[in-house]
């Protein structure tokens, strides 16, 4: 998910009464929330695709979510003691516990696999014991009615803390109404499935249901066809969602790329990320590597790679 579904998330944990544990739960909480993307840094050495096969991997997994809280809780607890030593530590700031501000950072942390997991992008949940990657298909990456959930409980708690009233029933509340929008949108996904999956006509080879940008209802249904061609529209041919329809003319076979994995990083990279590898003719007659997934013109370009001395075969007929 975005970052500031992220620090709403870890906001809203602590209005829901965690702040009370110790001093500096809110920013263990908070940037807890945020502290995985740290895997963002390798824009600076990494070029092309090459980072969609490293993002939401070593910075996600099981022994990260122990070690960067720990780092997290080191540095908030130092912080108060050099604030303490200074004499500009905040009077109103509750005792700082080591043993609870480490809790609160690893909360914060393992709350971000979690929405992480919820979009069709994908997660290695596993990493550094496994690669495998895994996606919940349930909330699209930028979920404004997720954003005014966990904002509006957000307010209220905080009013009601200023007015001096019981104020973590409401960021309990939001918690509640968030998980509830979770799994609403879980079932919605499942139902498509269901109804729109293997069971029903044109029966494809593989089915992916993908949420959409601010109309949670529906789903983009993304299909790969017997003859390999990827398309993404409803199954009675007319478009479902926001999906587009990839025609035959302008995709090609998915060779063996082996070879092409060995000598180009970021081809190698990008097919370990992909869930829907597919290939593309351009006007150029040049052939480029695509994922099905992300085929929105205004989104695509940010997900593809040309692949020079790559051929274009002809699709197999169905």
């Amino acid at each position: 998910m975005d970052n500031l579904t992220h620090s709403l998330v870890g906001a809203v944990l602590g209005q829901a009464g965690l702040k009370r544990t110790t001093g500096l739960a809110m920013p263990a909480l908070i940037i807890g929330a945020n502290l995985p993307d740290v895997d963002a840094a390798c824009f600076f050495w990494l070029e092309g695709t090459e980072h969609l096969g490293f993002r939401r991997g070593i910075t996600h997994g099981p022994p990260a979510l122990v070690l960067l809280p720990l780092v997290l809780a080191g540095l908030l607890w130092g912080f108060d003691r050099w604030q303490t030593k200074r004499g500009t530590r905040p009077e109103a700031r509750l005792p700082v516990r080591f043993g609870w501000l480490y809790a609160m950072a690893f909360i914060g942390c393992l709350s971000h696999p979690f929405f992480d997991w919820l979009n069709v992008y994908g997660i290695r949940l596993l990493e550094p014991f496994s690669s495998q990657w895994f996606y919940g298909d349930t909330l699209f990456i930028i979920d404004p009615w997720l954003w005014a959930l966990l904002i509006a409980s957000l307010w209220v708690s905080r009013r009601r803390e200023k007015a001096g009233a019981e104020w973590a029933r409401a960021g309990q509340i939001g918690v509640a109404a968030a998980l509830a929008y979770v799994g609403l949108n879980g079932a919605i996904t499942w139902f498509h499935y269901q109804t729109r999956g293997v069971a029903s006509e044109p029966y494809p080879q593989a089915h992916i249901a993908a949420p959409v940008p601010l109309f949670f209802w529906q789903r983009e249904q993304v299909a790969q066809l017997y003859d390999g061609r990827w398309i993404s529209s409803g199954w009675d041919g007319a478009p479902f969602g926001h999906g587009y329809v990839q025609s035959r003319a302008t995709q090609c076979r998915l060779p063996d790329l082996t070879a092409t994995r060995r000598a180009n990083s970021q081809a190698d990279a990008f097919l370990f990320w992909s869930r829907a590898p597919m290939l593309t003719r351009a006007p150029d007659g040049s052939v480029v590597l695509r994922d099905a997934r992300f085929n929105d013109p205004n989104v695509r370009d940010r997900f593809a790679l040309a692949l020079p001395g790559v051929t274009c075969e002809e699709l197999p007929r169905p």
